[in-house]
Order: structure tokens, then C-alpha cells, then sequence
């Protein structure tokens, strides 16, 4: 599959502290891949280092099929980027704000510019507030207008630094929406978020960074796939209960209130059961259990994410 962004040992050093650490990122054409980690884990250093905005202490990165920044000329025109939040003139209303980067923008045609930029704050929410002053917009009303710069023409490429940042949920839901009608057109969407809930419903690939390294990537199906799956069993037995899972040799077998769990490991449940039952156990109920995305990621990070916006 092609790559729409691939690096290979990108590394990011500030004097002994080293932010990000041999990353080798492929980001497959047409995909949604979502940049997951807890703050701080070296994801907008990352970013910041593959549209070279600075740059790397080693390592290479491939953007649209051409080295960056090398090519940056040709390859930053395709590309659409919400980077470190919005950043616009103050004084000026979201409409000007846009107007002025579009004229700074060669590839830009001044025959449709109006109706563009229109399209654009309509597309983010923006219309009934485009002839305001930057300075008096909300928080969310600055990421909306910064998403609709991103947005000024259709691009191969779009790149999201923590893109719901200030926005309430009605927000949020317009931010999928987006990515997700972006996506349908055939850009590739590469968004950073500490917020699983939010990378969950948006992507179909995933990266995840810990303290600078990318320590899983790959498509949301296979990571779903290497969770672990465990059985849950309500008996009144339990000491019994342990003692059959064991000569099963179930891994991780603890026992709570609300029942004994066990990770399968590759054992059928209804095989456990029947030994159960075989044993004499009295087994209330078994329930077969998934590892959720929440304690997979803090399983590889070793931190919590935030689910809810």
C-alpha cells in the first residue's frame, strides 16, 4: 500500500532531552490514521518535523511521495494543516483572516476565492460569524476557523494537531463529520489526539507514542485482534473454580466480587466451561470479556488517556 507519509528513524533531540526517538511512521494513501498518546508523548514535535517546521536531528521523512523538506515547495501546496492551534491576524475578521491566506497561497485561483472561502466557514460553522473580529472568536470559534483554513481547497493530505481542542461536543461531532466527508473524497487525514474516544469513532489506522516512541502501529482491526479476550465466571466455588482454570493453565487468573476472570489464551470458553461443570463447579454464569481500547493503550503507554471530550 502506498504511503501518504512514511519516516524512517525520525528523531528529535533538544540538547540532552530526546522528544522523539527513531520513529518510522507509514501512513497508508487514503486512510484516516489516528496519532495517539498522552500529553507530551512527542506527538506535535513529531508533526512539527514532517511538514518541516523544524528540523530533524536524524532520520528522513517521505510526504505525497517526495522527501521533506527538501520538497517542501511543491509537497506543502497539497497538504492541509491545523498545527499547535490557530494563529490569526486580530483585528481582522475570520473572512479577511482567510482572504489573506488564500491570496498568499500561488497554487489559489483569485476567480473563485470568494466562493471558496464562503464554502469553508459554512463547512466549520463559521458563516454567520465571518465578518467578526478574530479577537473577540471563542476558543472553539478560533479552532473552527483555523480547521476552515486547512480546508481553503480540496487537499491530498490533511494534517490535524489536537483538532477539537476547545470545542464543545456539538463541536467534536463536526470535526468527525468533517474528517469523515474529507476522507470520502479521497484525502488522507493524519490526526493527533490524547483522546481515545475521539481517535476511536474517526480512524481506521492508529500510531501510538510513548515518552517519544511509537510503540504500536497498525490498522484498528489487527490491534483490536491482539487483545486479550478473558472469561469472567460467577461461581460460589471459587477456590475450586481457580484450581480448574489453573490445570488449564489460563494466564492472569484473579478473583474478584463480581466473579473470577482468566485470559483465555487461545482456550475455548466452552471448554472451560465443561471442565467447570465436569468438576463439579457450579457455574452461575460465564461471561467471554475483551480487552477495551482504554486498557489496551495504557497497557503499551503505562499512562490514562482521556475518553471523553
Amino acid at each position: 500500500m502506498t504511503a501518504a507519509i512514511a519516516t524512517e528513524g525520525l528523531t528529535k533531540r533538544f540538547g540532552r532531552h530526546t522528544a522523539v526517538d527513531s520513529v518510522d511512521l507509514a501512513v497508508p494513501e487514503g486512510s484516516v490514521y489516528g496519532f495517539l498518546g498522552p500529553n507530551g508523548s512527542g506527538k506535535t514535535t513529531t508533526i512539527r518535523m514532517l511538514l518541516g517546521l523544524i528540523a530533524p536531528t536524524e532520520g528522513s521523512v517521505t510526504m505525497l511521495g517526495s522527501e521533506m523538506p527538501l520538497s517542501g515547495a511543491d509537497v506543502l501546496p497539497r497538504v492541509g494543516a491545523l498545527i499547535d492551534g490557530p494563529a490569526f491576524h486580530p483585528y481582522l475578521s475570520g473572512r479577511d483572516n482567510l482572504i489573506r491566506l488564500d491570496v498568499a497561497d500561488r497554487t489559489t485561483r483569485r476567480t473563485d476565492r470568494r466562493t471558496r472561502i464562503d464554502s469553508a466557514l459554512e463547512s466549520v460553522g463559521l458563516g454567520a460569524a465571518a465578518g467578526k473580529a478574530y479577537r473577540v472568536y471563542s476558543q472553539g470559534m478560533r479552532q473552527r476557523l483555523g480547521l476552515a483554513a486547512a480546508l481553503l481547497k480540496p487537499r491530498e493530505l490533511l494534517v490535524l494537531d489536537e483538532p477539537t481542542n476547545g470545542l464543545d461536543p456539538q463541536g467534536t461531532r463536526e470535526v468527525r463529520r468533517i474528517v469523515s466527508e474529507v476522507a470520502a473524497a479521497g484525502t488522507t487525514v493524519f490526526v493527533s489526539s490524547h483522546l481515545l474516544g475521539e481517535i476511536d469513532q474517526m480512524c481506521c489506522h492508529l500510531g501510538v507514542m510513548r515518552n517519544g516512541r511509537l510503540v504500536a502501529q497498525d490498522d484498528i482491526g489487527s490491534l483490536r485482534a491482539a487483545m486479550s479476550v478473558r472469561i469472567r465466571i460467577d461461581t460460589p466455588a471459587q477456590e475450586g473454580t481457580m484450581a480448574v482454570l489453573q490445570r488449564l493453565n489460563l494466564a492472569n487468573i484473579v478473583a474478584r466480587p463480581d466473579g473470577i476472570r482468566a485470559e483465555l489464551s487461545g482456550t475455548a470458553s466452552e471448554e472451560v466451561v465443561e471442565h467447570l461443570v465436569k468438576a463439579g463447579i457450579p457455574v452461575r454464569q460465564a461471561v467471554v470479556e475483551r480487552a477495551g481500547l482504554e486498557e489496551f493503550f495504557v497497557s503499551l503507554t503505562g499512562e490514562g488517556f482521556d475518553v471523553e471530550h
